[in-house]
């Protein structure tokens, strides 16, 4: 198992603790590259919720989270919040809007104000602050416990339009966690590709999510 290691990230709020995790209960061998941004882009925000992620359909790459990934802690003093994510996924912004990704697997963790939705509140505000998301199909809702509190999962899916060369879509299928406290909520979107196995790595990494 690696050994753990601290590591400064640019921003003075924020900073990364190796820890060593499980990965999904596939493996692929190597550990992902966090070198590529491309892929997924996150969702809009148009009607003053979260939207939904949505796939771009020039990207095709995907993979498993592997068994031996190692997890770092990645804590927002100024946002209030922790959680662990995969070493080596590239991250794009900060604070209270953060994406972390490799390939088409991203999180993307957004802080704000308000209280803990219920599951018809919670699809309606996905609905309606993704209204470019003509492909998305929401699922299954579930009452969990998690980040010290109660939770909601909700599961979602968006096909991207086609690649204008090759046709092709991507399919992204995503579980949303929503956590509140003290006025705060959080919503975390943690999506892969269809037929990519991360369901052990996600549930690890939703369980992993701490106010501060």
């Amino acid at each position: 198992m690696p050994s753990a290691r601290s590591l400064l990230l640019p921003t003075a709020a924020a900073v990364l603790l190796a820890v060593a995790g499980c990965g999904s209960s596939k493996s692929n061998g190597s550990t992902p590259s966090g070198a590529s941004s491309g892929g997924t882009s996150t969702g809009g925000t148009s009607s003053g919720g979260t939207g939904a992620l949505s796939a771009e359909a020039q990207s095709k790459a995907t993979g498993d989270i592997p068994d031996n990934q190692v997890f770092l802690t990645f804590k927002d003093t100024a946002a209030g919040y922790s959680i662990q994510v995969p070493e080596g996924w590239a991250r794009k912004g900060s604070g209270n809007d953060v994406t972390f990704q490799d390939k088409n697997n991203i999180a993307h963790v957004v802080i704000g104000k308000g209280a803990l939705p219920s599951a018809a509140a919670a699809v309606a505000e996905l609905r309606a602050s993704s209204k470019t998301a003509s492909s998305l199909q929401v699922g299954a809702s579930q009452k969990l416990t998690a980040g010290g509190g109660p939770a909601l999962k909700l599961s979602y899916s968006t096909v991207s339009a086609p690649n204008p060369v090759t046709g092709k879509r991507v399919q992204l299928i995503v579980d949303r966690y929503l956590y509140a406290k003290g006025g705060k909520k959080a919503t975390i979107d943690l999506a892969t590709a269809k037929g990519v196995d991360n369901v052990d790595a996600y549930k690890m990494m939703a369980r992993s999510f701490k106010w501060q």
